[in-house]
C-alpha cells in the first residue's frame, strides 16, 4: 500500500483483527484518500484483507509489530477487530511468545480488554500515537436521526428516554453499554457478557412459559458509550446480528448514540431493520 503520512508527519498504519471492522475501516480509508499501511494478525484476520496487508504478524510477537512500525518511521495506529477468540494459527508460534515473555508476563491474567489496553501503552511508549476507529474512519459512525424507513412511535421514544436517564446513572459504574427497556420499565442491563446475552435475558424476561405471550409493549435497544470509556479499544457497535436479537427479544428498535456507535455495514443494518420492522435512531447529547 502506498506510504500514509499525517498532517503531522506520522504514517497511517492499520492493525487488522478479526470480523468484518478492519476491511470496512480500510475501505473508508481509501474512500477518503487516506493512505495508509497495514499489520494483519496471523489467526485473526481475514485471508482477503491478509492479502492486502504491509506486513503479517503473530498475536504474541509485540516485538515483530514495534520493529515494523519503528521501520516505517513515527506512526498513527488504529487497532480495528476482535481478538477475543484466537484459532490456532494465532497461538501456534511459541518463538514468538518467548521473545516477548517479559511483556506478556506484564499482562498475563487479565482479560481481552487488559491485553488491548496494555498494548496500547506499550505502542505509545514506543513514540507513537494510537487512534479510536471512530477518529480514523467516522463515517462508519451512527449519524443522528432515523437509519431506516421504520419510525419510531411515542411508546418509543418513551422507553427511549427511560434508557438513556438509566446509562447515565450508571455512567458512574463500570457496567456495559446497553439497557433494553419497555417504558420505564428496566428488563436488562449489559453486564460482561455483551449486548447479543443481555438481549437474550430480556427475551426470556418479556415472555411467559414456553414462548407465549407478547413482548413488553415500547421494548427498545438503547446503547452508548459509558462516560469515560477509551472509544480507542471498546467502540459500541451494532450490525444486522443485533438487529436480529433484538427483534427476538420483543424490540420494536434501537436507539444508538450518535457519533458514539459503529454500524457493522450499515447499508445491510438499515435493510435488516426494515425487513423486521424495528426502527434505528441516533440521538444526540445525554447519555
Amino acid at each position: 500500500m502506498e506510504q500514509a503520512a499525517s498532517p503531522g508527519g506520522e504514517n497511517l498504519v492499520l492493525i487488522a483483527g478479526a470480523g468484518r471492522l478492519p476491511e470496512l475501516v480500510a475501505d473508508s480509508l481509501v474512500r477518503a484518500g487516506k493512505p495508509f499501511r497495514m499489520i494483519a494478525l496471523r489467526g485473526f484476520t481475514g485471508r482477503p484483507l491478509r492479502g492486502r496487508a504491509d506486513a503479517v504478524v503473530d498475536l504474541l510477537d509485540l516485538a515483530a509489530t514495534l520493529a515494523h512500525l519503528k521501520s516505517w518511521g513515527p506512526a498513527v495506529v488504529v487497532p480495528a477487530g476482535s481478538v477475543a477468540r484466537p484459532s490456532a494459527a494465532a497461538i501456534f508460534n511459541a518463538g514468538a511468545a518467548w521473545r516477548n515473555r517479559e511483556a506478556l508476563r506484564e499482562i498475563a491474567g487479565g482479560g481481552d480488554d487488559r491485553l488491548l489496553r496494555a498494548a496500547v501503552s506499550l505502542v505509545e511508549e514506543n513514540g507513537h500515537r494510537v487512534l479510536g476507529v471512530h477518529e480514523a474512519a467516522p463515517d462508519l459512525l451512527c449519524p443522528e436521526g432515523p437509519l431506516g424507513l421504520v419510525k419510531a412511535d411515542s411508546e418509543a421514544m418513551a422507553s427511549i428516554r427511560t434508557g438513556q436517564a438509566v446509562l447515565s446513572a450508571l455512567a458512574q459504574f463500570d457496567v456495559g453499554q446497553a439497557v433494553a427497556v419497555a417504558g420505564d420499565r428496566v428488563l436488562a442491563v449489559e453486564g460482561p457478557e455483551g449486548t447479543d446475552k443481555m438481549l437474550a435475558r430480556a427475551r426470556a424476561l418479556g415472555r411467559k412459559p414456553f414462548g407465549r405471550g407478547r413482548p413488553n409493549a415500547g421494548t427498545v435497544l438503547v446503547k452508548a458509550p459509558k462516560h469515560g470509556q477509551d472509544l480507542r479499544i471498546d467502540l459500541p457497535a451494532v450490525g444486522p446480528r443485533t438487529i436480529r436479537n433484538a427483534h427476538a427479544a420483543g424490540c420494536t428498535g434501537l436507539a444508538l448514540k450518535a457519533g458514539g456507535t459503529l454500524i457493522i455495514d450499515r447499508v445491510a443494518t438499515a435493510a435488516e431493520a426494515d425487513r423486521l420492522g424495528l426502527f434505528v435512531i441516533g440521538f444526540g447529547g445525554g447519555a
